[in-house]
């Protein structure tokens, strides 16, 4: 095994003068050229956040190249055990070893690189491979701007409009590490689309989350949350406070939402510096708190959903935050119907020690399971664990934090 197998520069340089769909593949050959691998694979994680998906390059009947899908179970796989731990694997039998490097970028899992070695690689391979899985992280994030190629691998069943529009309202990433706070947020669809979104945005000097829920199902809903959020992201990038992003979301939906139309949601706003935080209430089910071991509810005062009422204005309180927080922000199909029959609080306590990257997908797994597997309201969680102290870097390494 070569010591130093690859330098970053050469690899960026080759991927950059590859078109956007062949990058992954690039990497793929100079890998198995520098490690003398036998096979070298990109898996990228899948909507659904329970499998991965191999992208294999495959001859069409045409004689061309066509992409291939193949499905890989995170459960109980090296693949899942290199995403939850965030650390490289390492496998040997069939007198081959395979390695699985974690493909993540700020805590979020983009997916797993995978190589098959004749022999055990060096401490120095191992690191350098982390650092090259993480460097594909970024690769795959840039590139995707300009292709369809990974948004097609990552869908395991077709999205119907609605589903569609819905997708584009949730942010980039689901998930984010900084030295003062980590968060993460997933959203389990219904079969008819409910109107759930979530968002957020880091600043110099704040962090702004918001949850909505947005009445109805389909595309009616879709379009509703459309309104909703778009309204929020351009007050929110115009700087004004968080009373006037509540107003000028509730104006947008008075002007543009059908009758009797409404979101329901939550807007809050860390600030770094103070560490302090605040809230607006829009008719929606309040944080659970996790706090010292005891999960209670953050007691918040209920203004009218967004779009129904001309007067008046929403109030701003304050969002009680300590170091060691973790913060639960739900829809109500976390809550209601079949979900009613999750006890979650007893979740909360149970799973604690979770990052919050698989605490909402357990959650989420949770709820589908006490559904009997098909939800009739979008279920979303939202987690966010408050570190606390000053702002500082993360201590992190190949992309996920320590």
């Amino acid at each position: 095994m070569p010591s130093s197998p690859l330098g970053l520069g050469a690899l960026l340089e080759a991927i950059e003068a590859a078109p956007p769909t062949a990058a992954t593949a690039v990497l793929s050959d100079l890998l198995a050229e520098a490690f003398g691998a036998s096979a070298v694979c990109f898996l990228i994680a899948d909507f659904s956040g329970r499998s991965l998906i191999r992208l294999n390059p495959a001859a069409s009947k045409d004689g061309g190249r066509h992409t291939e899908a193949a499905t890989v179970a995170l459960a109980g796989t090296p693949h899942g055990d290199a995403l939850a731990a965030q650390t490289v694997q390492i496998r040997t039998g069939d007198g081959r070893t395979s390695v699985y490097a974690p493909v993540t970028s700020r805590g979020e899992a983009v997916g797993v690189l995978e190589l098959h070695l004749e022999a055990p690689p060096a401490a120095a391979d191992i690191e350098a491979l982390a650092t090259v899985a993480h460097a594909l992280a970024y690769i795959v994030i840039a590139n995707r701007r300009y292709t369809d190629l990974y948004e097609w691998g990552q869908r395991t069943r077709p999205l119907s409009l609605a589903a569609e529009i819905q997708h584009r309202l949730l942010p980039g990433s689901y998930t984010c590490e900084a030295g003062q706070f980590t968060l993460a947020a997933w959203l389990e669809p219904a079969g008819d689309v409910g109107g759930d979104t979530f968002d957020f945005a880091l600043e110099p000097e704040a962090l702004h989350l918001t949850m909505t829920d947005a009445m109805g199902h389909t595309v009616e809903a879709a379009l509703l949350a459309t309104v909703m959020t778009g309204a929020l992201r351009n007050a929110r990038r115009r700087g004004v406070d968080l009373a006037a992003q509540a107003g000028e979301a509730n104006a947008a939906l008075l002007e543009h939402a059908g009758r009797s139309q409404y979101v329901t949601g939550q807007l809050a706003r860390v600030d770094l510096a103070t560490q302090r935080a605040w809230i607006v209430n829009g008719g929606h089910p309040p944080p659970l708190r996790l706090r010292d071991g005891q999960v209670s509810r953050v007691a918040l005062a209920a203004d009218p959903p967004f779009g129904t009422f001309a007067e008046g204005s929403y109030r701003v309180q304050e969002l009680p935050l300590e170091p060691g927080d973790r913060l639960v922000f739900v829809t109500d199909g976390m809550l209601e119907r079949g979900a009613a029959a999750v006890d979650l609080d007893a979740l909360l306590v149970e799973s604690r020690d979770l990052h919050p990257r698989e605490m909402v997908q357990h959650l989420s797994y949770a709820v589908l399971e006490a559904n009997g597997g098909e939800l009739a309201d979008d279920a979303t969680a939202l987690v966010l664990d408050w570190h606390g102290g000053p702002p500082r870097d993360r201590d992190a390494s190949a992309g996920a934090d320590r």
